[in-house]
């Protein structure tokens, strides 16, 4: 709990910004409007409330699922079994990421509005589950992305350790995790942009359905391939910093507490 909570309060914090710009550029009134580079840590309260145990609700699943199923370097199961909690903890923290990624993402594209107005707002006029709107969108972005992420850092950390002799070190353990994130962040693009629209689309609209099939046939409809991975490079880029930052500090409290 403590190391998966520290890890995401500190990757959160300091990649606030790319984030921010991300969901300009993914936004449907476009970067300009949404704000720019005007208001960068917009939303950031959001984010700073929800970052701790979001990723330690996370981690507890993730690590007590694998405890429970075959994870041996030798298993072929292995892969699957690092699937499996992975989607397991996206599914259990997006209950508590969905609220915080809605607030957050509608005060980065009106950086005006404060985070509380737009909490209140969002409740009174769409009550609780104006705060879960895009939570299936979020878990279909969240699995597909944990599929290919968990299992490919877990693989290269064991290359690396086998290579090497011995158990990578926490900053290994973050290089491994910098290139597992960036590029399940790059084949996972589109299903981001979707949840994004979702996310800000206004109550009544065809995207406030949460329909994510058919906000991927919108986009693609008015903006083409370039629209369906609008945002991929700052989206890339913080993942990878992010997976960096992340799972290595993960891994070096996990030691020190430990």
């Amino acid at each position: 709990l403590k190391a998966g909570g520290v890890a995401g309060v500190f990757v959160d914090l300091i990649l606030f910004p790319l984030d921010t710009v991300k969901t300009r550029l993914q936004s449907p009134q476009g970067f300009r409007k949404a704000g720019g580079f005007r208001g960068i840590y917009a939303g950031v309260p959001s984010t700073a409330i929800g970052s701790f145990p979001n990723a330690a609700a996370f981690f507890i699943t993730y690590e007590n699922v694998k405890s429970v199923l075959p994870h041996g370097s030798s298993s072929h199961l292995s892969p699957v079994t690092h699937m499996v909690a992975a989607s397991l903890g996206e599914v259990v923290a997006c209950l508590i990421r969905v609220p915080s990624e809605v607030v957050k993402q509608r005060a980065q594209v009106s950086p005006s509005s404060s985070t509380l107005r737009i909490l209140s707002q969002t409740l009174y006029h769409e009550g609780i589950q104006g705060l879960y709107r895009g939570y299936k969108s979020t878990v279909l972005r969240e699995i597909p992305f944990s599929l290919v992420q968990f299992p490919l850092w877990e693989s290269l950390k064991d290359l690396w350790s086998w290579k090497q002799g011995h158990v990578v070190d926490s900053w290994q353990s973050a290089v491994c995790g910098a290139f597992a994130g960036g590029f399940a962040a790059a084949v996972t693009t589109p299903l981001d942009v979707a949840k994004t629209r979702i996310m800000l689309a206004k109550a009544g609209s065809s995207n406030a359905r949460g329909n994510v099939l058919a906000a991927l046939g919108d986009i693609w409809r008015t903006q083409g391939l370039s629209g369906l991975f609008a945002g991929a490079v700052p989206r890339m880029a913080a993942i990878s910093l992010g997976g960096f930052i992340f799972l290595g500090t993960y891994e070096k409290t996990r030691q020190l507490l430990l």
